[in-house]
């Protein structure tokens, strides 16, 4: 567009940065899963019009003015403030963590449907998410179906190696489970028993729905989320500073 036009999008607030004394450069989520950043201006000013309205995790309706190299933001229309994830450090962990991998898996001019719905989606789950177990699992299953629909899905049925249906192993190096023998030729494969591997097929194929209400223990939402930290981290080849204070809780 020339440089002067406005034009309308819904977008999730997915990370902020400081600019100058008192405005915001904005990384979003856009509706059609592309990443767009914007200048919101006086946005850091407390009690200014913008200042409530472009949060961290912010679902708005934003009318934009197009800029040479970075939009300005005109308007701010809330949608959905996820107002209860704000004064609880669990919570803003979590929903921290969404959107960092929310960051590094969308993309300027690619858009990708998927990726607004399930953000958004993850976002609710982390505020009705009942205790820190189940948090942790809206966090992992987050990490794996993201990363599962663009192209890293992990095998857990049979070693990723050879086919064979006895897996003792996971590797996020290797992509997923391994027989014992072909573990020994991948370095850091974790022991994992069958248990866990149901687990980590169910944070991919079921909705958070289902996940929120499924019985599950600290111990193995603990492990699920440092699974899907070592998995995120490892294909998006990236420092997840994010995830790493989620898993320090």
């Amino acid at each position: 567009m020339a440089r002067g036009r406005t034009r309308h999008t819904s977008a999730i607030v997915i990370d902020r940065t400081k600019l100058g004394e008192s405005d915001l450069i904005l990384t979003l989520l856009e509706a059609d899963g592309s990443q767009g950043r914007a200048v919101a201006k006086g946005a850091r000013k407390p009690g200014g019009k913008l200042a409530a309205r472009v949060q961290l995790f912010c679902e708005d309706d934003l009318l934009l003015a197009v800029g040479r190299n970075l939009d300005v933001v005109a308007e701010a229309q809330l949608s959905c403030a996820h107002a209860s994830l704000r004064g609880d450090l669990a919570r803003v962990s979590a929903a921290s963590v969404v959107c960092e991998v929310a960051r590094l898996t969308s993309f300027a001019d690619a858009p990708d449907s998927f990726l607004r719905p399930i953000c958004s989606r993850a976002l609710l789950a982390c505020e009705q998410a009942v205790d820190q177990p189940h948090l942790d699992v809206v966090v992992a299953a987050y990490a794996f179906k993201v990363l599962s629909h663009e192209g890293w899905r992990p095998v857990v049925d049979s070693c990723v190696a050879c086919g064979e249906p006895s897996v003792t192993r996971f590797s996020a190096l290797a992509g997923g489970g391994l027989c014992e023998s072909c573990s020994r030729e991948v370095e850091g494969a974790e022991p994992v028993d069958a248990a866990t591997l149901s687990w980590v097929e169910c944070l991919v194929g079921l909705t958070f729905d289902e996940l929120l209400a499924a019985p599950v223990d600290a111990p193995t939402a603990a492990l699920l989320l440092a699974m899907a930290h070592t998995w995120a981290a490892t294909h998006l080849d990236a420092r997840l500073r994010a995830f790493e204070f989620a898993l320090s809780l």
